[in-house]
Formats: C-alpha cells, sequence, structure tokens
C-alpha cells in the first residue's frame, strides 16, 4: 500500500503536504457513495488499494453512529474508533486478505499502524 501525503496537523507515517488542494482522504469521502455501490472494484495500483481500505472505513464509522445519537455522543464514538485497534493485511481479521500484500517485516507493519 502507498503511504500517500495527507492534509493533517498530527504527526504520523504519512508524508504532511500543505499545498496539495485534495488528499486521498479527500477523495474517498467524495467518492464513497459511489465507489461503496460498486460490485467489482478494478484495481490499477497501489492508490486505489489505499482508496479501497478508506471506503471500508468510512462504512465502519458510518455503521458506529445511530441516527438519533447526540453530536457530542458521535464524536466519542468515532474517536474511539479511531484509536481503536484495527487489522491490517496479513491479521485474520483484515477482510481483504486476497487482495493486499502483507507486510514483509516489522518495520513496514509499525508504518500500517
Amino acid at each position: 500500500m502507498f503511504l500517500l501525503p495527507i492534509k493533517t496537523k498530527f504527526r504520523g507515517n504519512a508524508p504532511y503536504s500543505d499545498g496539495i488542494g485534495e488528499d486521498i482522504i479527500d477523495e474517498a469521502l467524495d467518492l464513497f457513495r459511489a465507489n461503496c455501490l460498486f460490485r467489482n472494484f478494478e484495481i490499477k495500483g497501489n492508490a486505489d488499494r489505499v482508496l479501497i481500505y478508506l471506503i471500508l472505513f468510512i462504512s465502519q464509522c458510518l455503521g458506529s453512529l445511530n441516527k438519533n445519537m447526540p453530536q457530542s455522543e458521535a464524536y466519542k464514538s468515532l474517536n474511539t474508533l479511531a484509536l481503536s485497534n484495527f487489522s491490517i493485511p496479513s491479521d485474520p481479521g483484515f477482510p481483504l486478505n486476497a487482495m493486499y500484500q502483507g507486510p514483509t517485516d516489522k518495520f513496514q507493519a509499525g508504518k500500517l499502524l
């Protein structure tokens, strides 16, 4: 998977880029409705794999929210979800292990977390 630049003020593994107009997260949010309706998705490169991973995460975020949930409770729920442990490629709980190559060493696995 690629570590694409994102617009953020938080330190992390992804490269920081202030000058980009739209990052991969913006693209995933913009294309979420159209992409989640596709039964098949042609993968042309690693950026498409990142997009699929983000679509799955957005789906998980929406699934954790309730229609009648107050905004403060929704914020806490999403914050908890973002900080919780999640599966990476090659983990038993990862839903798309057939499409992703797992990390080859601990350094690569650490970059995905």
